[in-house]
């Protein structure tokens, strides 16, 4: 992905919980092309996230003026959802907005340190980290709006995983046979 994006389109969030990562390998949603994607979820408490978030929605809404045949429309598609609205069942998502984020393109995915993570267990749906995102106007088949482009993940701290899938540390400890033999 050629990165030629404004600027002002572009935000490196703060702290987030990262679910639904496909980080790993592509996948197709609704039948659609193969992407990389995750879902980001923000707490409403970083505003400063937020304020980011909605200023480059509106940079980009500026810069798809031409897409939308000159004039923004009232009905446009916008990334940013609230998680108390849209996903009130989801427990992961209450007090939160959240961004879906994906790219055909995989995501470089590094450590606290900046230093490249290998191991795909260490990076799942319910970890926290921050994320490099990009906004852009679309106008596909009669749908316009705003898309949110995944960059690349900076994991910041475990979390409880939201696969419902317990990780292998958390469920035991170490093992010391008794021996008593000797």
């Amino acid at each position: 992905m050629a990165n030629d994006t404004n600027a002002s389109t572009k935000v490196i969030t703060g702290k987030v919980r990262f679910s639904y990562a496909n980080i790993w390998e592509p996948k197709s949603i609704n039948d659609g092309e193969e992407k990389y994607s995750v879902s980001l979820i923000i707490p409403k408490s970083d505003t400063k996230t937020l304020n980011e978030i909605k200023a480059a929605i509106e940079q980009a809404k500026k810069d798809g003026l031409s897409k939308f045949g000159g004039k923004i429309p009232s009905n446009l598609k916008l990334p940013l959802r609230d998680g108390d609205v849209d996903r009130v069942e989801d427990e992961a998502y209450k007090d939160s907005y959240f961004i879906n984020a994906n790219s055909k393109d995989r995501p470089q995915v590094v450590d606290r340190n900046v230093k490249p993570i290998l191991d795909q267990n260490e990076v799942y749906s319910g970890c926290y980290g921050r994320a490099s995102i990009n906004f852009y106007a679309f106008n596909q088949n009669g749908n316009r709006g705003i898309a949110c482009g995944l960059g690349n993940l900076q994991k910041l701290a475990d979390g409880e995983p939201l696969s419902g899938h317990s990780r292998a540390e958390d469920d035991f400890e170490t093992y010391q046979e008794d021996d008593f033999l000797s």
